[in-house]
């Protein structure tokens, strides 16, 4: 399926520590908070996913609650400007942090996107073709090697053959290292055991009509 996400993350503190824990999915808040998220939708169960599908398909959605942290994935969260994130959303996590990740392979575009208590704190957006289509707020500390050439796209030979890369770095590389810091985990690229095995923690997946 290749490097595909559109999640929300709301987590109480840290996300990451939330899921380091090895929780387990409460299914009952799982229910719960899809009914609030998406009160107009018919929602029906139609079997389990895990941390590593998190692009269902338009008509489906995979949630997770769990003590600390909770996933929703969904098509409303694959936005090229994530600061335009319907407020129902971010509110919805009361006091606490919500963190928007999604990114495609196929275009190599990649989002991200944090608000702390409701407050926008960081929101980028950006692929090759398009260029930058937000970038809003403080870089965070997992960006700066990225952004000051540290992981170049190309090397120097390539760029003079091809001409410039538009930006220092590959956005999937940039997308898997936010993964792997809010969130303790990686979909691609060199294993590393210490993360947090995706494929292990349980996501409900539900069909939605209106």
């Amino acid at each position: 399926m290749g490097e595909k996400t559109r999640m929300l993350v709301y987590a109480d503190s840290n996300a990451r520590e939330a899921l380091g824990t090895n929780p387990q999915l409460a299914r009952q808040s799982t229910q719960t908070l899809a009914t609030t998220l998406f009160p107009r939708e018919k929602l029906e169960v139609v079997g389990d996913a895990d941390l590593s599908y998190t692009f269902p398909p338009d008509n489906e959605l995979c949630i997770g609650c769990f003590p600390g942290v909770s996933i929703i994935a969904a098509r409303e969260f694959g936005i090229d400007h994530p600061s335009m994130l319907p407020q129902r959303f971010i509110v919805a996590a009361g006091a606490g942090t919500v963190t928007l990740h999604a990114m495609h392979s196929v275009v190599n575009w990649i989002a991200f996107a944090q608000w702390t208590n409701g407050k926008l704190l960081r929101s980028l957006s950006l692929s090759p073709d398009s260029g930058i289509l937000e970038d809003i707020g403080k870089r965070m500390a997992f960006e700066q090697p990225y952004w000051s050439g540290e992981h170049p796209a190309v090397d120097e030979e390539e760029e003079v053959e091809d001409g410039a890369y538009p930006f220092p770095f590959h956005p999937l590389e940039l997308g898997e290292a936010a993964l792997r810091e809010l969130f303790g985990y990686q979909l691609e690229g060199y294993i590393d055991t210490s993360l947090l095995k995706p494929e292990l923690v349980p996501l409900v997946r539900y069909k939605r009509s209106l």
